[in-house]
């Protein structure tokens, strides 16, 4: 047999043991830069997404599907949830749904409602301490009354009232004293506009003592109605003037003003029971 060729014998070795030798794979971070490719991670957001506009006005639902309670069912109901309890502590509440625009003006007002509800309302009347409206606020029924004393009581932190009136004569005071970003979110600042900046403090104590306050949030006017124990008749005179009012602060707004009346919501805590005002 013809002996194999010298040049072929070193190749041979070579491919033999290549062949038994493990292939090795270099690190991705080994190689030149230009042979490695990288890929951006695609975000999941568009960068054309525009951010949703809110609408103009507020969203209603269409309720005529929906199960109504007339006023003396719907007090059936609740009072079988909440018995045993006590029916001058629970109050029916009720909140007033309006189709209105959300940038629009806002119904805030007072009312004297037939039968009082509160009993422990307390008054603050800003007046100058010593003076005859600060005699005859006291005598009407006021729970606080003074002028620095009481700017110092709420810088502090202490609003212990539900009501504040400011007379005439302390108006300057009170603007000066800068208190209208500590009430003004509560809403007890006194405003003119509102009936609490007068010269009668006297009156005004005992027709708020007697009366509510209701101011529209987000499409939604909220007042107390009566107690667990008042009666029917006297539930329906109550939520009728406050409907009443509602309408009639809504007429007397601008022309170009709209706000009516979508739905009317009564609850205690809970459940919610849905109005219907015909039946009533």
């Amino acid at each position: 047999m013809a002996a194999t060729p010298r040049y072929l014998a070193p190749l041979s070795r070579g491919v033999l043991s290549s062949s038994l030798r493990p292939q090795v794979v270099a690190p991705s971070f080994i190689c030149p830069l230009q042979q490695q490719q990288r890929y951006a991670s695609k975000s999941s957001k568009s960068k054309d997404s525009k951010p949703k506009k809110k609408k103009p006005m507020y969203t209603q639902y269409d309720i005529r599907d929906a199960i109504q309670f007339s006023l003396c069912d719907a007090m059936r109901y609740l009072r079988a949830f909440e018995a045993g309890r006590n029916t001058s502590s629970v109050k029916y509440e009720v909140h007033v749904k309006l189709r209105t625009k959300r940038d629009g003006p806002v119904i805030r007002n007072q009312i004297r409602l037939p039968h009082a509800v509160r009993s422990d309302l307390r008054v603050c009347v800003i007046c100058p301490p010593g003076s005859r409206a600060a005699k005859e606020a006291k005598a009407a029924g006021a729970d606080i009354v003074g002028e620095e004393e009481v700017f110092n009581s709420i810088k502090a932190g202490n609003i212990d009232f539900d009501v504040c009136i400011c007379h005439t004569n302390s108006l300057p005071s009170l603007n000066k004293a800068g208190l209208g970003r500590v009430l003004g979110p509560k809403g007890l600042m006194p405003s003119a506009k509102l009936g609490t900046v007068v010269d009668n403090v006297a009156t005004t104590v005992r027709n708020m003592r007697g009366g509510s306050i209701y101011r529209e949030r987000s499409g939604v006017v909220k007042l107390a109605i009566g107690q667990l124990g008042f009666s029917p008749e006297e539930l329906k005179n109550n939520l009728g003037a406050f409907i009443a009012a509602i309408k009639k602060d809504a007429a007397g707004m601008s022309d170009q003003i709209s706000k009516d009346i979508a739905e009317v919501v009564g609850f205690l805590i809970l459940p919610f029971f849905s109005l219907s005002l015909v039946t009533a």
